[in-house]
């Protein structure tokens, strides 16, 4: 089948799943998210902890991709990756960033903004020695973000690391750790009838969460 801006027209879905009222919110949004995504978990979405994540290039261009959370508590939401990154070079010109994570099962949505900072290296490494061992290889391995001649290119580094790196401990390289994004607004929406969905928003307000509806 060809998509024609007619297909794309007429692809709707109306959501009638659930509500979303102020009252059913709890005033802590962090606590609110760790019951929305407890649930996702239950109803068995694929990898609920995808995330995207939305940076600004030095031109103030955005730039987006999925992450995988990695944590969340009062403090902020977590997550790792190649600091050398595209990613990693537009949070240090630009420490912010905002985060989405959709459940089209559920007819939910979670919109995050907020300030980003390193996580300390002792966090990171704490991280990086519970991945599997493929997995910090290709730390290692990955100039992620630069360009590189083929994929063979990146396959036979791989194997090599890993031959050379059997039995071994592998130690977190300078150029890979995490990152905590603290939020200043985070909105929980639940899709309804006709498009008028629920979208209850949290501003961090001199050190208070203040809870508000939005408008669809």
């Amino acid at each position: 089948m060809q998509v024609t801006n007619e297909i794309l027209q007429n692809l709707r879905q109306d959501y009638k799943s659930a509500t979303l009222d102020e009252t059913d919110v709890h005033n802590n949004p962090i606590t609110q998210f760790k019951k929305w995504f407890d649930q996702a978990v239950a109803a068995e979405i694929y990898e609920p902890n995808a995330m995207t994540l939305a940076t600004a290039d030095k031109a103030g261009r955005p730039d987006a991709r999925i992450v995988l959370l990695k944590g969340v508590d009062d403090d902020g939401f977590r997550f790792f990756t190649n600091y050398l990154s595209a990613k990693g070079k537009e949070l240090k010109r630009n420490p912010y960033a905002a985060l989405v994570f959709f459940w089209g099962d559920l007819e939910r949505q979670i919109r995050i903004e907020g300030t980003v900072e390193k996580l300390n290296k002792e966090t990171s490494e704490e991280y990086f020695i519970t991945r599997p061992f493929a997995s910090q290889i290709g730390a290692v391995a990955s100039p992620q973000s630069q360009v590189i001649p083929n994929r063979k290119f990146l396959e036979e580094k791989f194997e090599d690391l890993h031959s050379k790196s059997e039995g071994k401990t592998i130690v977190k390289p300078a150029h890979w750790g995490g990152y905590i994004v603290k939020p200043t607004r985070i909105e929980f929406w639940q899709g309804r009838r006709s498009r008028l969905h629920d979208r209850i928003n949290f501003e961090l307000v001199k050190g208070s969460w203040i809870k508000t509806r939005l408008a669809p």
